[in-house]
């Protein structure tokens, strides 16, 4: 059986559990990378996961904000976080499963969303943004990429023309500045990564994850942006056979504003 990973920024894991039930039940991924859970870890409704059939957590939470956490019908067999910029944080897990191709790695991030103006010298946010990417860019290379690996999450950047609704209007807008998108670009080089969404879906073809709560009729105007990613390093990357963003999730009633994204992975599990 393949493997199937999804990603979702669930923006409050606690007011959504019944829309993390509902994705469940209707696509019910092997592993639910979740992105700003807004919980610490004593408070995260991890029993209700497991009712689900998510036996295996790993959980990196913060009290409000930010949160990830990473839910597996799969044994996890490793699982580590890690701190960008010296912040405290909790914006990256990583996890091991075992397959029949060997050892999976995938790591779930939240990169920083930057704040409203794209200039450093003025917006404490946006440097930090720049940093973390930075990190990023110099940790996930060498060791981190040697055999198979999944990287997922909001990153928070929408580099590609067509990952936005319109490119020349957002073209100074934070997520799809040159030089966010520069710099995302070189942090899946650095890998290298593959973006295998737009291995499956090309860039010529508008694609979005994310719509603005302040559009009432988001679904009819469009205006999305593609924030939430899925990479893959080259040992992996061929094995992705199935891409879809499931757009359906964002119509809920008081959704997340972000849609789930599912890569299938023409590899099996081996249960420990």
């Amino acid at each position: 059986m393949p493997i199937t990973i999804a990603t979702w920024n669930i923006n409050s894991i606690r007011p959504r559990m019944h829309h993390v039930d509902q994705f469940f039940a209707d696509r019910a991924p092997d592993i639910l990378c979740l992105q700003e859970t807004k919980v610490m870890n004593d408070k995260f409704p991890g029993a209700a996961l497991k009712k689900m059939g998510y036996v295996h957590q790993a959980i990196n939470g913060q009290k409000s904000y930010h949160g990830v956490a990473t839910l597996s019908r799969l044994p996890l067999i490793n699982v580590e976080m890690r701190e960008f910029c010296e912040k405290g944080d909790a914006r990256h897990l990583e996890v091991t499963v075992e397959t029949d191709a060997g050892p999976l790695r995938i790591h779930n991030f939240y990169v920083p969303a930057g704040g409203d103006i794209p200039d450093p010298a003025v917006n404490d946010k946006f440097q930090h943004k720049l940093d973390f990417l930075n990190e990023m860019k110099a940790w996930l290379t060498g060791d981190e990429t040697k055999g198979s690996s999944i990287l997922v999450g909001d990153l928070n950047i929408a580099p590609h023309e067509n990952d936005v609704w319109n490119h020349k209007q957002l073209i100074k807008v934070v997520s799809h500045t040159p030089r966010e998108c520069a710099l995302l670009n070189e942090v899946q080089a650095a890998g290298p990564w593959q973006d295998v969404v737009r291995n499956h879906i090309p860039v010529d073809h508008p694609l979005f994850s994310w719509w603005s709560y302040r559009s009432p009729n988001w679904d009819a105007a469009d205006k999305g942006r593609r924030l939430d990613h899925i990479w893959a390093t080259d040992a992996i990357a061929d094995k992705v056979d199935h891409i879809e963003v499931y757009r359906t999730a964002r119509g809920w009633e008081k959704p997340s504003d972000h849609a789930p994204i599912i890569a299938r992975l023409n590899v099996n599990p081996v249960h420990s």
